[in-house]
């Protein structure tokens, strides 16, 4: 997502065992409208973006539902059966939401309505509600940053119906993501019928979008092959000298069996063509249309210069490019201009049992460089450092269960390496990497499935071990009795001063879907878990504390005094990374 070098050096004198680096925890600000909040990619000179979700008060349009359906019916229902099971009273009929605004003054009926119009995403004669945004940080406050969503010609704001996944930013701030067309809710007649029914329809897909720093200017990365809106995806950015280079993917083209499910079937006579076309899609495993690794080249004016396609990891056979699709994708580029992503490719065994592999694009070359033969499985390279070391994740049968384990590659000598991570059957992610060798990520912790959660680390490579980041966090606050308020969930990036930037997780006053406190039902106020974007700062000559009591299991403190951490304390020398989907 961004690159810079900077004039630093590592002092080779340094005594290794001089200190113990511990971090301060810093929140980069949570939204009043939003539960949670998320790092996506850091610049070098502070620009800070990511996603909020869970927002509170999304509109809700209930002009066009008809309220005597049974598909509506039956859900309420439902919800009656849930709230007389948790010795609730529920305090809303449909008749509240159709002709009281409850949606708008009780909480119930508000997430009654969410949750109704949620489990029915791929019923198209509904509304389209989406509770992700993108955000931009800065001091301490966030700011929405529209991709492609609109003012709603039914109520008041945006229509909050478009996909919104903000990736990258780069050194000057211009950053890309990509999300859906808005929906319209449009009349429709079907054949046969005499009376035009609701439904909602959208142009497009997905499309990637680069936004210039001020956020005045997006371009729409539309694709060459735009049938049916077509596809494309912006995941990176990194500043030229000449402009930017920017990396995703874009449709190609749609394979001929496919082709022919289309045109049998979306002849807008039962609905919409755009509602055929979307139904299709989410029916496919690989989706409707061939898709293809790319990079843009963008002058300063953001004018797209060239398009390159950088290839797939296999040559479909001629059979094969009639029946199903075949995808790879870019995730990340360093300033040398090697990408890295994910591929279809061959299974060493089958040749008819296509996988997605981790790889990497370079001179022209798809190269996938995890060895199959290990009994890997699938995968994705997340980032790459200046010197060309690439992380990721890779998939194998443990236990009897696909697991996530991270990984270095290095281009230059073909060696991948699976470092030992917190257990044998944890999965885990190595989402970031800088140019001395310390990647960032997280991984599973408790070892039975039903208590497995997410902790971040932190990992040098050339280390047999990775050390867990709540490690390095104070045991205990201020006041010396009270735990510490924050657990590292994701470490998403490291910059060249060593400061990390994750998702925590902490513990607060519990709000419904409008936003309001929540009591329980002696009028006590509950409390839950919410995500928080956040930044930690090295503590010079800081102690790591000793807070796990003795029968806690082995990984949470062994690596704690690892000589290698005093590293982080000097500066580094170049970094990218990139926000893993």
């Amino acid at each position: 997502m961004k690159y810079k070098l900077l004039a630093a050096s590592i002092l080779a004198t340094l005594s290794t065992s001089a200190i113990s680096a511990t971090y301060q925890l810093t929140e980069l600000g949570s939204s009043e409208n939003a539960k949670h909040s998320y790092v996506t990619d850091v610049s070098e000179s502070g620009h800070i973006i990511g996603v909020a979700n869970g927002l509170y008060n999304l509109p809700i349009d209930t002009s066009y539902i008809d309220f005597s359906e049974s598909i509506i019916k039956n859900s309420y229902s439902n919800t009656e059966d849930a709230f007389e099971l948790s010795d609730k009273v529920i305090t809303f009929t449909l008749d509240d939401i159709e002709n009281n605004d409850a949606v708008a003054t009780n909480s119930d009926a508000h997430s009654f309505m969410i949750s109704f119009l949620s489990s029915i995403s791929t019923n198209f004669e509904y509304q389209k509600i989406s509770s992700l945004i993108g955000v931009n940080f800065n001091d301490s406050t966030l700011t929405e940053q529209p991709l492609f969503d609109i003012a709603s010609v039914d109520y008041d704001g945006l229509t909050r119906s478009t996909t919104n996944l903000y990736n990258a930013v780069s050194e000057d701030g211009v950053s890309v993501g990509w999300g859906s067309a808005p929906y319209d809710k449009v009349l429709f007649t079907p054949d046969g019928d005499d009376e035009a029914e609701t439904w909602f329809t959208h142009e497009f897909i997905e499309r990637g979008i680069v936004i210039s720093a001020d956020g005045s200017i997006s371009v729409e990365l539309e694709p060459e092959f735009n049938e049916y809106g077509g596809t494309s995806r912006a995941n990176d950015i990194i500043k030229t000298n000449s402009g930017y280079t920017v990396v995703g993917n874009v449709s190609t083209s749609i394979p001929v069996e496919i082709q022919d499910d289309i045109d049998d079937g979306c002849d807008n006579e039962d609905e919409p063509i755009s509602v055929c076309v979307n139904l299709l899609n989410s029916n496919f495993s690989r989706g409707l249309f061939n898709k293809r690794a790319v990079k843009w080249e963008l002058d300063e004016s953001l004018n797209i210069t060239s398009v390159e396609e950088l290839g797939l990891a296999l040559t479909p056979d001629e059979g094969e490019t009639e029946d199903d699709a075949f995808i790879s994708t870019a995730l990340a580029v360093n300033s040398n201009g090697v990408a890295i992503g994910s591929s279809h490719t061959r299974y060493y065994k089958d040749d008819d049992i296509i996988l997605t592999m981790p790889v990497y694009y370079k001179d022209g070359a798809v190269v996938d460089f995890i060895n199959q033969e290990d009994d890997w499985q699938g995968g994705k390279a997340l980032a790459i450092s200046n010197n060309d070391v690439i992380t990721g994740y890779a998939i194998k049968r443990i236990e009897g269960t696909l697991r996530n384990k991270f990984f270095y590659h290095d281009i230059a000598t073909g060696n991948t390496v699976f470092p030992t991570d917190y257990f044998s059957s944890s999965s885990s992610y190595g989402n970031d990497i800088n140019s001395q060798g310390y990647i960032v990520g997280e991984g599973e912790v408790g070892v039975s499935d039903s208590s497995r959660r997410k902790e971040a680390f932190v990992y040098k490579i050339g280390e047999d071990k990775i050390t867990n980041l709540n490690d390095l966090l104070p045991c205990y606050e201020t006041d010396g009795e009270t735990n510490y308020a924050y657990t590292m969930a994701e470490a998403k990036v490291i910059n060249e001063n060593n400061e990390i930037f994750g998702v925590a997780t902490k513990t607060v006053e519990k709000r419904d879907s409008l936003g309001g406190i929540v009591t329980d039902i002696e009028g006590n106020i509950e409390f839950e878990s919410v995500a928080v974007a956040v930044k930690l700062t090295p503590i010079a000559n800081g102690e790591v504390e000793n807070c796990a009591p003795p029968e806690a299991e082995v990984y949470e403190r062994n690596s704690a005094s690892f000589p290698w951490f005093t590293l982080l304390l000097l500066p580094l020398v170049g970094i990218r990374r990139i926000f893993r989907f």
